[in-house]
């Protein structure tokens, strides 16, 4: 039989179990308030702020973000992905592109530029494969809607909006640099049936010039792939 003191201790010690629990719970759920706090304003201050190439988390932030970590992979993945297809494919090929300013050019470029060129369709796989994954994954998120507000804003800034812009440039830059090694080729098929003169070029038969005059045609319907390809480097680098 328990003793009037044992009973008093187990009065007492039921309630101090429960402040115990209520405890550990507000301690807990103020370390997530913290961490999502903090990582709400690395995603506003930092991210926002960082154009296209997006910083790697410290091991001091990814213990400031906690769980958050994983998505911040989600965009920084992606950000990995669009940074390669512009250094690795985009960029080259528009150099070699913005290097044609005569038609001799066509010819003593083709081959460069099929190089450069020919990984562009696999980099728009790449990024299409990329941006998938990330919508997949972030409908995965259960986010608290101040942060939800905020890594939506970042999402558009970081996935979305530089796919939309990619994908259906690379493509378009391909066929436009078909084009231009197809014009090189055909200007070393001529071989000395063909003579340049700074901006002119001379064929001595008018189907050669007829031949010449459609490729340049095809050539100039996708010219304004070069253009964007242009102005998106540009602003990457802002």
């Amino acid at each position: 039989m328990t003793t009037g003191p044992a009973r008093i201790w187990m009065r007492l010690l039921v309630p101090f179990m429960a402040l115990f629990l209520v405890l550990q719970l507000t301690g807990c759920g103020d370390k997530e308030a913290d961490q999502r706090k903090a990582f709400i304003d690395f995603l506003q201050n930092t991210v926002m702020r960082s154009g296209e190439h997006l910083p790697s988390l410290s091991e001091d932030q990814k213990q400031k973000f906690g769980n958050y970590v994983s998505d911040y992979a989600i965009i920084y993945g992606f950000s990995q992905q669009v940074n390669k297809a512009v250094d690795n494919g985009l960029k080259p090929v528009v150099d070699e592109l913005s290097a044609i300013r005569t038609p001799q050019d066509y010819l003593t470029r083709r081959d460069s530029l099929r190089q450069a060129s020919g990984s562009l369709g696999v980099l728009n796989q790449q990024i299409q494969a990329a941006k998938t994954q990330a919508d997949s994954s972030r409908a995965t998120l259960k986010q608290p809607e101040d942060l939800k507000t905020v890594y939506d804003n970042v999402f558009s800034k970081v996935v979305t909006q530089p796919a939309d812009a990619l994908m259906p440039l690379l493509p378009a830059l391909q066929t436009l640099s078909q084009d231009v090694v197809q014009a090189g080729d055909f200007l070393q098929q001529q071989g000395t049936r063909v003579s340049f003169n700074g901006g002119a070029v001379q064929f001595p038969t008018q189907d050669q010039a007829s031949a010449y005059n459609t490729l340049m045609s095809n050539l100039s319907m996708n010219a304004q792939a070069l253009t964007q390809a242009q102005n998106l480097l540009q602003n990457s680098m802002q």
